[in-house]
């Protein structure tokens, strides 16, 4: 049995400490990779308005709450939880949620080093002269080569694990703080060259109408899910991520207000990187719909293309690789933060064994594309798989977990007091929270086993009603409590 340490709570010590690294967690592959392709899959706009109405319904309400919670409770997911828990005078077990949290973060983490790996080598590729081919099949051909040699993917990805844990090691101000300090800004400068030249490339009509040429007609229920599952990935929300951030964030500071500024930045960056990677795209009269290889087999041909292309190339690749380690740090510190304060043990000696325990898992991810192809569990890889749990369904879960908490459990004065909204506002979260989240997430749900269909184009009176019967019943069973 381990004995908790009475750890000094380590807060950020700029005033855009915690904006700039909450923001570079949430801004990471979810935004510069994954937006891209998964907007190209689910039909463009269709997917981009599902993704929008879910950051805004459901992503902002829960990670205001995640906030509340780890800025309340003063440590790692589990500890502030517990200590929630104990101050509502509720069931420690609610920590279960914590714990849920961080080992989808950790998870999250092992293939996500893969995927930072590819970003790395491409960086590299460029540097050496290694691009420059003639189609997309050669393209294709050098991201499949990449894959196929287990010790060529293993080093890049093993790379991304030693630099991350030497980041993480350094701690909160020191690591984590400085470093997204210079990382953002840079980021966030990068794509804006990118667009610039998007602009000008013949294309940028064709990925502004792709982006945002809205229809309800077109949101399928495999977009819904897909949708929900990104909103929470690029938030990195039900992670631990968020939470233990919170708890390092001063008592003066706004959470509303970080909130909706993190929320705002991440969204802002995700459609920037639309539209700077989409008109290329077109202009080159290339699919969209690539999948997962998207920005490393079509773009790097669009690249070929332009003047001066080696050197937006390079923009770009950096630019990745960044965006790989501002989320990279964020998904492992709940683990280093719970371990510091339950073991004997300093931040960087925790932050070798926890790298080491990272990476002999993470070769898993690496050999789901090489030597460890065949090894499938209903016809999914261990990369698959570790995508498919943590996005699709733990993430989801966990939203709906903190929900819960927040709008039924733990005590309502607490959380107000500490979250500071008054009046309408307070009422409206509290509303999301109790109905709006959790009607949303269990809808998607039933919809994805295949127990309800959801069609938004003619159903979405249904939701409202529902939405509105349990707020009936919720306020009215809320009075009589209070009167009683």
């Amino acid at each position: 049995m381990t004995t908790q340490q009475q750890v000094k709570p380590t807060l950020w010590a700029g005033r855009w400490g915690f904006v700039l690294a909450a923001t570079g967690s949430a801004v990471g592959l979810g935004n510069i990779w994954k937006f891209p392709y998964m907007t190209g899959e689910y039909g463009g706009a269709a997917f981009v308005l599902v993704y929008l109405m879910c950051i805004v319904a459901l992503g902002v309400p829960i990670m205001m709450a995640e906030i509340v919670f780890g800025r309340r409770g003063r440590g790692s997911p589990v500890d502030a939880l517990k200590r929630l828990a104990r101050e509502s005078q509720r069931s420690e077990l609610w920590s279960l949620v914590g714990w849920v949290a961080m080992l989808c973060g950790f998870l999250i983490l092992c293939f996500y080093v893969v995927v930072a790996g590819w970003a790395f080598s491409y960086v590299w590729k460029t540097l050496s002269g290694g691009l420059g081919l003639p189609s997309v099949e050669a393209y294709g051909a050098l991201f499949e080569a990449t894959n196929s040699n287990v010790w060529t993917l293993g080093g890049w990805s093993t790379l991304v694990t030693v630099l991350t844990m030497v980041i993480v090691g350094r701690g909160v101000q020191e690591g984590i703080e400085k470093s997204v300090n210079w990382m953002m800004p840079g980021l966030v400068l990068l794509l804006a060259i990118m667009i610039v030249y998007a602009a000008f490339s013949g294309g940028f009509k064709e990925g502004v109408n792709f982006l945002f040429a809205f229809d309800f007609s077109k949101i399928s229920s495999e977009a819904l899910l897909a949708g929900l599952g990104h909103a929470f990935f690029t938030l990195s929300l039900a992670s631990g991520a968020i939470l233990t951030y919170g708890a390092y964030l001063p008592a003066g500071r706004s959470i509303a207000q970080t909130t909706l500024l993190v929320a705002f930045c991440d969204t802002v960056v995700a459609l920037m990187a639309g539209l700077a990677i989409f008109p290329i795209i077109f202009a080159n009269g290339m699919d969209p719909s690539s999948g997962p290889g998207l920005i490393f087999m079509s773009l790097p041909l669009a690249f070929d293309q332009m003047p001066f292309g080696s050197i937006f190339a390079l923009v770009f690749f950096v630019m990745l690789s960044l965006a790989a380690l501002t989320s990279s740090i964020s998904m492992v510190e709940a683990t280093i933060s719970f371990l510091e304060t339950h073991t004997p043990y300093t931040r960087g000696r925790l932050s070798i064994g926890v790298g080491f325990v990272l990476w002999i898992i993470s070769l898993f991810a690496v050999m789901s594309f090489n030597v460890g192809a065949d090894w499938k569990a209903l016809g999914m890889t261990v990369f698959d798989w570790l995508d498919y749990i943590t996005s699709r369904w733990m993430m989801p879960l966990g939203g709906l977990m903190t929900a819960i908490l927040a709008g039924y459990i733990f005590n309502a004065d607490s959380l107000r007091d500490e979250i500071g909204l008054t009046g309408m506002a307070w009422r409206l979260w509290r509303f999301l929270l109790r109905y709006v989240t959790p009607v949303c997430i269990i809808m998607i749900f039933l919809d994805a086993l295949g127990w309800f269909t959801l069609d938004l184009s003619h159903q979405w009176y249904w939701i409202v009603a529902i939405i509105a019967a349990l707020a009936l019943l919720g306020e009215t069973l809320s009075r009589r409590h209070a009167a009683g």
